[in-house]
């Protein structure tokens, strides 16, 4: 049979719905966990995307202020969830949306939807209230039913004597079965398992009914008009297996008198009857813990046994046969009055129960009644602890206990290692288990095992006090006081702690959260206003009391409540650390208070700190964003503590950056120095001398791994403080002072930094440079260079000529750091140290002194690059005079800084850098070829004492093998630098003199970098009797491709050459060493290709041939491809290109100029055209009558530049090649007027120079220094583009002519074809 209720009305649906749609609109954390729990449960992987999309778009919508924002986002969110299967997510979405636009019956149906499809998730973790104040009383013949089958099963346990229950109580064995958690240890594998599978078929009868109810619900709440008759659905009580049919009658009344059943607490329910790993949802509203609705962990922290549901709230009802067509209002009446009787029955059952427990005078949470069974177990001695007590694995006393879903009671650790070993069953029971996470910790349990220790303190030492003989402290009896008072004061005081007494009873033993929450304010403030805190700590800190604190923070949403907690705990602990080890013990109960903290609860940074020790790893914690709220948070907005919360966090914050990886460690600066680098700097102002030295540590893990806050530090911070902890702080504490104050004056403004060395000079209450002096003195080898490069620069702030012990120390210690070869680490230091004293730094604190020797090198990329970052990064706008005076500041801080530091001991400072020159570590012999490429150029400047000539014999070998062997031309270019301030020496130049074949390799190749190059190899040209020997070419390789015939073109582009022959066939080629690579040979022409030419900025090569075509080609790694070809319509005898036009010497008179686009013209028509050269946009012509035009391609004008001969019987003197370079024309003509080669001036024409040779030249190739011509008689002339004196001759053959000519592009290996078909190639050797 089944029960029939009352009926329902909509406006009591609505208002229990909206109440429970408005505290979810209300709490962003309650929300977001609602949501959490939804999406776990959510099988259709495909809605996870527009469902995460609907619930950003309402969170935007929840917190716009924009009226219109609101509606189109709630507009959007609503067709998106429509536009996609129903969910449990989507029904709980959509009822949200639907309130936020004011259509309660929508929102109420969309949450009874979320009923129908999921009334396991909606009752026991979405809505529980909800479930409680509209399902539930409608269900109550479903409770009654479930309490009655659970007794017969527990019923066969042998009943456990409890001196509290009334004889004539039937729920007396339930009560002793609950009340003693160890009682479960007893029961047979087969009553766990039938109180399962009891607890399984009745949530679905729930879950049945659950539905059934919704879909009632929705139907009274769309009968709008009131026209029919809703009758509510009858309770269904039927469940299958092995639990019998129960029928109740219709017209059964449930009945009112209060059982005689002990209630639990709700938090602790789970650990009483011991937790299912299968972890069954309850059907009766459970109180959910901060955990799930914030952290959405998945084990949930609900109490998951059922038995004692009915027991907390048994409401009775008569209901009559015709109670389904009673009024409503009737009805509610009824429930209202019964539910106040029962509540007044459960509060005098309550205190007549606690009349019964009194505490004891030694025992704050131990009742002797519950402690009995296990005074004197059977078997054992008096003190042998209770063997329930006792893990049945390791056989100790429990630390954590956690109990099984078969009733079986384990050691956390114990047992988690028997499952990591594979196994899947309970050890004693061997049932399998159905989930292998362990529950939380049996709380109850371990607290009886808590007081029966303080009982028995000398009884049993389990592990754990083996490893901690300190924890177990000696707790006396609160004893009357006996000073000389009042007898009114003595009562006063008495009766504090009698009140003390009682709360400490209703925090650990009580079963209501509420009465535990109010115990908690009540010892707070006994805590605030008592005088006897000694007593008073004796009795908060026994084990008991503290786990009672450690559940309220696990169960407890009270903001004040958990504060209260929190800095009660921190208190405590801060007095005894016993409290610290008993907190440890369980690490649940650390990450309690990490997780507390995290969400907002700040006072708990302190507890954290406190029990700092214990935490593995702070670094995954992930606490850096809630320390920086607190840091950034106003000290009286915060609870007084014991510790500032400030200074535990930045003591926190300290340590987790220092403890962090390199890689992690940018990702916290740049939190800390967008949120809170000025909170931190006011901490360099502390009172506590610990949160000074950790601000320190913060702010130079800041300054060195984002430098661009350096500024800001130093504007803010005051230096007198951090000053004076230095005289009192530890070695290492003094290292990490000093390398702030390091950091700090690499600003970069030179006056900035001297101003903060006079602060740093001038402030404190002791000498600082006498304070870092004895410190240097005993400074380990690591730490000593950057003490006295601070020192160092303390002292330049005096006068530098004058002597000074501080000077000396500081520059011997550098220099005996740079020699220690045992300690690499501290060489590189002191290098790096040296070299960062030049006072140039980046606006990031990097040093330029780098950057700045090659600027005066002639590589100022770098410099620029640097500077460029930092006129970007620093939008001060700083004046042209600013920039003037910082620049001279700087000049004259590197002049003084350098004259030191060469003067010391006659140039000592050279030899060791020459030793560490040597050095295999690259990183130290980069630093010292800064160093010394720095002091010694600054030798120019500096008045020559004679050091010159100590850093020549140190140095001068090194900085030519740096030349000749480093990879890197930034080496290269500062070994040069180096090297050309020996050449104004006369001693210093002979030597170079003596070196010049070694470094004219390396000279040349850096001719093109830098003018350091071209000003060293005019020195040593015009010391050398014979330039052959500085210009001497070798023959690298010869190549005869006369079966082409003759080689008419040849260029070079990268690694490649390529060559056009007669034929009609391109090679491409590849030289390596001394061998030419053929790597592709093409014959797309038909006849010669007279011209070939490169086009760089698209790596395209252009053909013109006799062919009247002209192809272009793609260069690629391997070879070259055809992309197009171009009809010219007219033979090709020359060719050059341009971006967007080609020129050519046509089969007649004129230059054909082709666009590439289409379209072409003839230019100086009335000319024989002989040779071309294309530059800058302008078209030079050399002529058949030797004559020379440019012609401007944009404008069309044409100047001459040369005249041409008009004798009619005279030989013809054509301008065989024409060659433009640095602004300059070189024109190869006949000898009939002496001149060969003539050499005009671009920019306005006039001939400049001219070379005479008696041969007649056919091509030319000019470099940076030379120039080549290719001769008639197969003979190579090389003249000094410098002087015009000829250099050299090299002989390709007797009976060609050298008909093409081309340079590399580092213009050391000139390659030529010539008329019999050889290509040959020569190099400077």
């Amino acid at each position: 049979m089944t029960t029939v209720t009352a009926s329902a009305t909509s406006s009591e649906i609505l208002r229990h719905t909206g109440a429970f749609v408005s505290e979810t609109l209300s709490k962003r954390e309650l929300r977001q966990g609602l949501f959490s729990i939804l999406r776990r449960s959510q099988t259709q992987t495909s809605l996870n995307n527009p469902l995460n999309l609907a619930v950003e778009t309402l969170e935007n919508a929840i917190f716009t202020t924009s009226p219109s924002i609101l509606s189109s986002s709630l507009c959007r969110a609503e067709k998106l969830l429509l536009s996609h299967p129903a969910s449990p997510l989507s029904s709980l979405l959509l009822s949200l949306i639907y309130s936020l636009c004011h259509r309660p019956l929508d929102s109420a149906l969309s949450l009874l939807d979320l009923f129908q499809s999921d009334p396991s998730s909606a009752r026991s973790e979405i809505a529980p209230t909800l479930f409680e104040e509209l399902f539930l009383v409608h269900l109550l013949p479903v409770l009654q039913c479930l309490n009655q089958q659970r007794s017969q099963i527990l019923s066969s346990l042998s009943p456990v004597t409890n001196g509290d229950c009334d004889e004539d109580d039937d729920y007396s064995t339930c009560e002793a079965s609950v009340a003693v958690p160890c009682a479960l240890s007893k029961m047979s594998g087969g009553q766990a398992s039938e109180l399962k599978e009891l607890q399984s078929k009745y949530e679905e009868v729930v879950d049945e009914n659950c539905r059934n109810l919704a879909k009632y619900f929705i139907e009274v709440l769309e009968n709008k008009d009131g026209d029919r008759l809703m009758i509510p659905p009858s309770v269904n009580l039927k469940t299958t297996g092995k639990s019998r049919m129960l029928e109740y009658a219709q017209e059964q009344r449930i009945e009112t008198r209060p059982r005689g059943l002990k209630r639990t607490p709700i938090w602790s329910e789970g650990e009483r009857l011991g937790s299912s790993k299968v972890k069954s949802p309850p059907f009766y509203p459970q109180r959910v813990s901060p955990d799930v609705l914030n952290d959405h962990i998945s084990a949930l922290r609900l109490a998951t046994s059922s038995p004692n549901l009915n027991s907390d709230s048994e409401i009775e009802s008569s209901l009559d046969d015709n109670s389904a067509a009673s009024s409503t209002s009737e009805f509610e009446a009824e429930t209202e009055e019964k539910a106040r009787e029962m509540s007044l029955l459960e509060s005098r059952q309550r205190q007549k129960q606690k009349q019964k427990q009194p505490i004891s005078a030694e025992s704050s949470c131990s009742p002797d009644r519950l402690m009995a069974d296990y005074e004197n177990p059977v078997g054992g001695g008096k003190h042998t602890p209770p063997k329930d007590f006792v893990c049945p694995i390791t056989s100790n006393l429990f630390d954590d206990p956690v109990t099984l879903e078969t009733g079986q009671t384990y050691e956390r650790k114990a047992i988690q290692e028997w499952l990591d070993r594979g196994n899947s069953t309970c050890p004693i029971t061997r049932q399998k288990l159905q989930c292998t996470q362990l529950p939380k910790t049996n709380y109850v349990l371990k607290r009886l095992i808590a007081c029966w220790q303080e009982q028995h303190p000398a009884s049993v030492v389990n592990h754990f006090e083996n490893l901690h003989p300190e924890a177990e402290l000696n707790i006396k009896p609160v004893l009357p006081s006996t000073s000389p008072n009042s007898v009114i004061s003595q009562a006063n005081v008495d009766g504090t702690i009698g009140e003390l007494r009682h709360a400490i009873n209703n925090l650990c033993m009580s079963e209501l959260l509420k009465e535990s929450e109010t115990a908690v304010l009540r010892i707070e403030r006994f805590w605030q206003e008592a005088n006897v805190k000694v007593d008073i700590q004796t009795m908060l800190s026994k084990p008991p009391v503290i786990n009672g604190f450690v559940e309220i923070l696990f169960n407890s949403v009270d903001p004040q409540v958990l504060k209260a907690t929190v800095c009660l705990l921190s208190e405590l602990g801060s007095r005894d650390k016993a409290v610290i080890q008993t907190l440890t013990r369980v690490d649940s109960d650390v990450e309690c208070v990490v997780a507390l903290f995290k969400k907002g609860l700040m006072e708990a940074v302190v507890l954290i700190f406190l029990l700092r020790s214990s935490i593995l790893n702070l670094v995954e914690l992930d606490l850096v964003y809630s320390l920086v709220m607190v840091i950034k948070k106003k000290e009286e907005d915060l609870v007084k503590m014991c510790i500032k919360p400030k200074t535990a966090a930045v003591f926190l914050l300290g340590q987790i950056i220092e403890s962090s990886d390199e890689g992690v460690v940018p990702s916290i600066a740049d939190t800390l120095i967008s949120e809170a680098i000025e909170s931190i700097v006011i901490s360099l102002e502390a009172a506590c001398a610990e949160e000074r030295i950790a601000a320190i540590g913060i702010l130079l893990r800041c300054m060195q791994k984002e430098g661009k806050c350096r500024n800001n530090i130093a504007d803010k911070a005051q230096l007198a403080p951090v000053l004076e902890s230095f005289t009192s702080a530890s070695d290492g504490d003094r290292f990490k002072i000093v390398h702030f104050l390091s950091e700090l004056v690499k600003l970069n403004r030179r006056t900035f930094n001297e101003q903060i060395l006079h602060i740093i000079k001038d402030e404190g209450l002791l000498n600082t440079m006498h304070s870092l002096l004895v410190y240097l003195q005993t400074a380990p080898q690591d730490q000593c260079p950057v003490v006295a490069g601070l020192l160092l620069q303390l002292d330049l702030l005096t006068e530098p000529r004058k002597m000074s012990i501080y000077r000396e120390e500081a520059i011997d210690s550098l220099i005996s750091c740079l020699r220690q070869t045992d300690f690499p680490t501290a060489q590189i230091t002191a290098a790096e140290t040296i070299m960062s004293l030049q006072g140039r730094f980046t606006i990031s604190g990097k040093s330029l002194t780098r950057a700045s020797l090659l600027k005066r090198a002639g590589l100022d990329k770098s410099y620029k690059s640097l500077m460029r970052m930092d006129q970007l990064s620093n939008h001060s706008a700083e004046g042209k005079e600013t920039f003037v005076e910082e620049e001279k500041a700087a000049d004259d801080w590197e002049r003084k800084m350098a004259s030191v530091i060469v003067s010391h001991e006659f140039g000592q400072v050279f030899e060791a850098l020459a030793e560490g020159l040597k050095s295999k570590h690259a990183e130290l012999c980069s630093a010292c070829l800064i160093s010394a490429t720095w002091l010694v150029q600054m030798l120019n400047v500096l008045p020559d004492t004679g050091i010159r000539g100590a850093a020549r014999a140190c140095l001068l070998k090194h900085f030519i093998s740096v030349l000749n062997s480093a990879k890197d031309t930034e080496d290269k270019a500062l070994s040069l630098l180096a090297l050309r301030s020996f050449i104004h020496d006369p001693e210093g130049l002979r030597d170079l003199t003596s070196s010049t074949k070694h470094i004219l390799k390396s000279l040349r190749e850096l001719k093109r970098s830098t003018h350091l190059a071209f000003e060293m190899l005019k020195v040593f040209s015009e010391g050398q009797d014979s330039s052959s020997e500085l210009w001497s070419h070798k023959e690298l390789v010869q190549v005869n491709c006369s079966e082409n015939g003759e080689v008419l073109s040849i260029v070079c582009f990268k690694d490649k050459i390529f060559s056009g022959h007669s034929d009609g066939t391109i090679k491409v080629w590849t030289g390596k060493g001394s061998i030419l690579h053929l790597i592709q040979e093409t014959r797309q022409h038909t006849k010669a290709v007279t011209g070939l030419a490169i086009l760089s900025a698209g790596e395209r090569l252009y053909s013109g041939s006799l062919d009247r075509t002209t192809r272009v080609w793609s260069i690629s790694n391997e070879a070259i491809y055809c992309v197009q070809v171009y009809d010219m319509k007219d033979q090709v005898h020359n060719l050059v290109v341009a971006n967007t036009i080609g020129c050519f010497i046509p089969q007649g008179t004129g230059v054909k100029v082709h666009s590439w686009n289409g379209g072409s013209k003839l230019l100086n028509a009335n000319k024989n055209v002989k040779s071309l050269a294309l530059v800058h946009g302008k078209l030079y012509c050399g002529c058949h009558d030797s004559s020379i035009q440019e012609i401007d391609l944009a404008s069309g004008t044409q100047s001459t530049i040369q005249s041409g001969s008009r004798k009619l019987l005279a030989k013809a003197n054509p301008v065989h090649a024409l060659q433009i370079h640095a602004g300059q024309i070189y024109a190869a003509t006949s000898s009939l007027d002496g001149a060969i080669v003539k050499i005009f001036s671009a920019s306005n024409c006039s001939m400049i120079g001219s070379l005479s040779t008696t041969v007649e030249v056919r091509s030319m190739a000019i470099s940076s220094e030379l120039i080549y011509f290719g001769c008639k008689g197969g003979t190579v002339e090389i003249w000094g583009k410098e002087k015009q004196n000829r250099i050299d001759t090299l002989q390709a053959g007797t009976n060609c002519k050298i008909l093409c000519m081309a340079l590399d592009g580092n213009e050391e290996v000139l390659v030529i074809g010539t008329s019999d078909g050889r290509i040959q190639a020569w190099g400077l050797s």
